[in-house]
């Protein structure tokens, strides 16, 4: 791929041809390698380079064209910004995107370098010794039928007509393992971890086995459980799916489609228990996919989102910000419509808490490690929710794996019914999070 300078050179030189006096391009590549593995053998060998470039142009009445290709040598450049200047004449006429005004402010920070690729042969061998170490974990493991070992490269660049020009590069690495168990009259159950990192050296297969490992065995030995009212504790990675379903109380663009549970009043009045903080962090020290700047060109930066129970920041793009009164957030992705989205949560509490609570004292506790199912149980803009679930039963500190449950409640309602958050964090793909204590939530067993 031709250098971010290069481009915003040709793409310079191309929109004063054609006449266009104000466009921006935003565009990524990634390099990626994944393998697969089945009963000791090679599954599956992917090797594969993905590019996405978005091209906008505004004409001289401001109304805004958008179209995207693969192809960013001149000829490719030339061809898009000719067809964005073509649909320009039929954009709309209200709410018409912008430039961000920080599209230009110098970024100090920079992203992780590329780690070295490891050959697609290292791969396999690597997840074929995993597959066999988790097999011989225990006899009712019997397959990993979900698995994959990954390495990838990502490039991003920015520029635009007023002189924008950003790039930043990565490396990312990633395992997933997911068994499935098979003992006589008893029904499969399956368990799954998932670690990532920013290099094959540095991922940590290990602490994947184990954990994959012991979830699986600590569900062998499964009960029903009875419908009623349980206190419940959510997993960090179970918590975060939740909260991330129902990000429109924090979307900026949300709030103003009327797609949110928040309006523009919302913010600074109490949405949740004391207890609970809620930042969204693309800089965080975990983050391993860290992104230094969102779509627009605008610099991420860490966001308070949920002080003390207080709603006290929005996710928003550069149009979103305008409309608002307020600063983008560096959190926009472009496409024919701006949409603005998180990067990587940090949950944790500043408040001293009433009790202390613990897994190992709990009892007649829902101990939930899992959600699943958002796309059918997840009512986004009512609040509500009804998912299956894995987890436990807590008695007297003993975890006692659940045949099967669904959770069901009210959002809004579980963010004021926090009463405990745990000190430890737990890191997962979307965020830091330590287990997160809920009272009274509706549980639907046997």
């Amino acid at each position: 791929m031709p250098s971010t300078q290069e481009i915003a050179g040709y793409a310079q030189e191309i929109a004063q041809k054609l006449g266009i006096k104000k466009f921006d391009i935003y565009g990524s590549t990634v390099d990626e390698t994944s393998v697969q593995v089945d009963q000791g053998e090679p599954k599956q060998v992917n090797a594969s380079s993905r590019s996405g470039v978005m091209v906008r142009v505004w004409n001289d009445k401001q109304s805004l064209g958008v179209t995207s290709t693969t192809d960013v040598d001149p000829l490719g450049i030339e061809l898009a910004l000719k067809t964005a200047y073509e649909a320009s004449f039929f954009g709309a006429k209200e709410n018409i995107p912008d430039f961000s005004p920080e599209a230009t402010i110098p970024i100090t920070h920079s992203s992780a370098e590329k780690a070295n690729q490891a050959p697609a042969a290292k791969l396999i061998e690597t997840l074929l010794a995993a597959e066999k170490e988790l097999i011989s974990a225990h006899p009712a493991i019997t397959s990993v039928p979900y698995n994959g070992l990954a390495q990838r490269d990502v490039d991003r660049f920015y520029v635009n007509s007023e002189g924008a020009v950003r790039n930043e590069s990565r490396t990312v690495s990633s395992i997933y393992l997911a068994t499935k168990t098979e003992q006589e009259g008893k029904k499969p159950r399956s368990a799954g971890a998932v670690r990532i990192s920013h290099s094959l050296e540095e991922l940590d297969i290990p602490g994947c086995l184990q954990e994959a490992a012991q979830k699986t065995i600590s569900h062998l030995d499964y009960e029903k459980i009875k419908t009623g009212k349980y206190q419940v504790v959510f997993s960090g990675k179970a918590f975060l799916s939740l909260l991330n379903a129902f990000s429109n109380i924090f979307d900026a663009q949300d709030i103003l489609d009327n797609q949110s549970l928040s309006t523009p009043e919302t913010l600074g009045t109490k949405i949740a228990s004391p207890l609970l903080c809620v930042c969204d962090d693309a800089l965080h020290p975990s983050n391993v996919g860290a992104e230094t700047f969102d779509d627009e060109g605008t610099p991420t930066r860490r966001i308070s989102i949920i002080n003390n129970g207080v709603l006290t920041g929005l996710i928003h793009s550069a149009g979103t910000a305008k409309r608002l009164n307020t600063k983008p957030t560096g959190n926009a992705n472009i496409g024919a419509k701006v949409t603005v989205s998180p990067h990587f949560y940090h949950i944790f509490s500043e408040a001293q808490p009433e009790q202390e609570l613990s897994v190992k004292t709990a009892d007649n506790v829902i101990y939930i490690d899992q959600l699943k199912a958002f796309h059918a149980g997840v009512k986004a803009v009512q609040g509500s929710f009804s998912l299956p679930f894995d987890g436990w039963m807590i008695r007297n500190g003993e975890l006692i794996s659940i045949d099967a449950a669904t959770v069901a409640g009210d959002f809004l309602q579980v963010l004021n019914s926090i009463a405990f958050i745990e000190k430890e964090p737990e890191l997962t793909t979307s965020g830091v999070c330590p287990k997160i204590w809920v009272d009274a939530l509706s549980i639907t067993g046997e």
